[in-house]
């Protein structure tokens, strides 16, 4: 069993930046693909990002291409995401995902076995 906490939402200004953080539990962290995923208001879940369990590959919604970076440390098995240039658009509650599969199916929530509980940003224009 794998538990994921997210942590660094909040309000924060358009043009602003956040850097979201998602602890796991577990010694195999290093070995799960992660990705990110938000859900606004009224919304359907929707995929932001991901990273192979090594870091070397990642893809992101082309939403936020350009403004958000995925990254992981897997000695502090912790994995982040840094939002800049965030829009009120960005506003959601935003989940880390962990999968056990080998893989590059970031974008598909189906992919993944495991969810935080999930940490609110909101972007004021």
């Amino acid at each position: 069993q794998v538990q994921l906490v997210e942590s660094g939402g909040g309000l924060v200004q358009a043009g602003g930046s956040l850097r979201l953080s998602c602890a796991a539990s577990g010694r195999t962290f290093r070995s799960y693909t992660m990705g990110w995923f938000r859900q606004g208001p009224g919304k359907e879940r929707e995929f932001v990002a991901g990273i192979s369990w090594s870091g070397d590959s990642h893809d992101y919604a082309g939403s936020v291409k350009g403004r958000f970076t995925i990254s992981r440390d897997n000695a502090k098995n912790t994995l982040y995401l840094q939002m800049n240039s965030l829009k009120p658009e960005d506003t959601a509650v935003y989940y880390c995902a962990a999968a056990t599969k080998v893989g590059t199916n970031y974008d598909l929530p189906q992919w993944y076995d495991y969810w935080g509980q999930g940490t609110q940003v909101t972007v004021s224009s």
